[in-house]
């Protein structure tokens, strides 16, 4: 009976110190390859020691894991940053078991989640779900990072990568660390990254990660995390006699004066920041449309009908006068600028109302004007019909009613329906 009570008493102490685990259980033979020289070099050059105590941080977008370790001042600085091998999922937290989503937020790791005889060489756990996880309902195990370079919901790393992140957190628990802060998040939380994701559903949760990332960048010492109200606070004191429950209100607190100063001015320019780059993203870039195709087609048409010699508009059909911009200096060097710069001929209604009037108007116009050499023109006559230009000094004929009536009954015609919708959208422009 004795014997069963011993075994009883001592059983939950075996599990107990099974859970927690040794320095020698983290640490067995394999795992106990040392840093690389170079990064013992760059320690030492930024004033840490090999059993410093340091922390982890995870960026999915960018795939990359740094390991950060504290100095002799108490700040932490990035002693390296390695390249995932693998992540599974996609931007945003882990909600429930089986998704194959990575996780996101602050965790905590402790000497029992290291395993050096994992089945993907070396690895530990993350520690999800974590205290906000539980409080928001959200449901998984065994999140880890880890060797093979294979992920179904976790960090993955290549065989010798994870064997140097191993060795961080072995040597840092060796110098007396409890417990190392493991960050992970979607991207670095700048304000062109936040400006670029602000219509994403996970938006309000990254702004609540960013508030403690601001916070580390500010100190460059990992924040104090706590839960209640079932979302992460950072830097908090309780008051005397309150605590932090994770799915309560949050007691009365304090944070130290001179970091809510120095957070506020930072989220003030943060904010600014973020602003100005939603507005930039905010302008789209041109695409073509089935207004501005239709438009191409137009001038295309034109420019043909105008070498022809045919009657159009003096400027390209456009609703858009940036085109008009464009395509109007390369019309300028076409060869048949002449008739582009050549007196327009009267509306058709005019014409068919007295051609011959008409036409003895223009006749006495075009005479009296002086050519180049400042003698009077005979004779100047723009045709309504195909011909586009005839100059000369010829007498000129006595009119003919018949071809006249000829010519205005041509005028009467109905119009061409494509130089009809070309004559609109070329109004619409000058207006």
């Amino acid at each position: 009976m004795r014997s069963r009570f011993v075994s009883a008493v001592l059983l939950p102490a075996f599990i107990l110190v099974g859970c927690s685990g040794s320095l020698e259980d983290i640490a067995p033979k394999a795992a106990e390859k040392r840093l690389p020289q170079e990064v013992t070099e760059i320690m030492k050059v930024k004033g840490m020691s090999t059993n410093a105590p340091i922390m982890m941080r995870v960026f999915k977008e960018e795939g990359v894991l740094e390991v950060w370790k504290q100095k002799k001042d108490g700040r932490y600085d990035l002693v390296k940053s390695y390249e995932i091998c693998k992540w599974s999922g996609k931007l945003g937290p882990k909600y429930i078991e089986g998704d194959r989503q990575a996780p996101e937020g602050f965790y905590t790791i402790q000497p029992h989640q290291m395993n050096p005889n994992s089945s993907y060489h070396l690895s530990f756990n993350i520690g999800f779900p974590n205290a906000y996880d539980r409080a928001n309902g959200r449901t998984g195990q065994h999140l880890m990072v880890h060797g093979a370079c294979s992920s179904a919901g976790c960090y993955s790393m290549t065989d010798e990568q994870v064997e140097e992140i191993y060795a961080f957190a072995r040597d840092a628990f060796r110098g007396g660390q409890t417990a190392f802060q493991f960050q992970a998040f979607p991207f670095r939380m700048t304000p062109q990254n936040m400006a670029r994701y602000r219509n994403d559903p996970n938006y309000p949760f990254w702004q609540m990660l960013k508030e403690g990332y601001d916070q580390f960048e500010i100190t460059k010492t990992p924040p104090k995390v706590d839960v209640c109200e079932s979302r992460y606070v950072f830097n908090r004191i309780a008051a005397e006699g309150y605590s932090f429950e994770p799915t309560q209100a949050c007691p009365p607190s304090t944070q130290p004066e001179a970091l809510l100063m120095a957070y506020q001015a930072h989220k003030k320019k943060q904010d600014l920041a973020i602003s100005k780059a939603a507005w930039s993203w905010s302008k789209k870039e041109p695409k073509a449309t089935i207004a501005g195709l239709e438009e191409a087609k137009l001038v295309a048409d034109w420019s043909r009908r105008r070498a022809r010699g045919e009657r159009v508009s003096p400027e390209p059909p456009s609703l858009n006068p940036v085109m008009v911009a464009k395509v109007k200096p390369l019309l300028q060097s076409s060869p048949v600028t002449a008739y582009a710069a050549a007196p327009q001929p009267q509306p058709a209604a005019q014409v068919a109302a007295n051609p011959v009037q008409a036409e003895g108007e223009e006749r006495a116009q075009v005479a009296a004007a002086p050519n180049s050499a400042g003698e009077t023109v005979a004779e100047s006559r723009v045709q309504v019909g195909a011909t586009p230009l005839i100059t000369g000094s010829t007498p000129v004929p006595s009119p003919n009613p018949k071809a006249e009536a000829a010519a205005a009954a041509q005028t009467q015609e109905a119009p061409d329906p494509e130089e009809g919708r070309v004559s609109r959208l070329w109004n619409m422009l000058r207006k």
